[in-house]
């Protein structure tokens, strides 16, 4: 599939750390690729995808993935969004 996925996350978020663990895991399985947006330093951009008083997000079209998942639940969102 050929869906842009969106990440966005900050250094300081610890929820943001599992995250990018969990998705080097499903990039491995599953050979996504996503962009990786930083809170703080990219604070322009995203904007463009919205306010998020919650981190991490994961976006793919309109559809928004918030707040600390497990894998599976990232795997589940990822094939409803059917970029897997």
């Amino acid at each position: 599939m050929n869906k842009e996925v969106i990440v966005i996350n900050a250094v300081w978020c610890p929820s943001c750390l599992i995250l990018k663990k969990n998705l080097k895991k499903i990039k491995e399985e599953y050979g996504i690729e996503y962009t990786s947006l930083d809170y703080d330093l990219d604070e322009e951009k995203v904007k463009e995808y919205g306010k998020f008083d919650i981190l991490p997000v994961i976006i793919v079209g309109d559809k928004k993935l918030v707040g600390e998942k497990s894998i599976d639940e990232i795997i589940k969102f990822l094939k409803e969004c059917e970029v897997i």
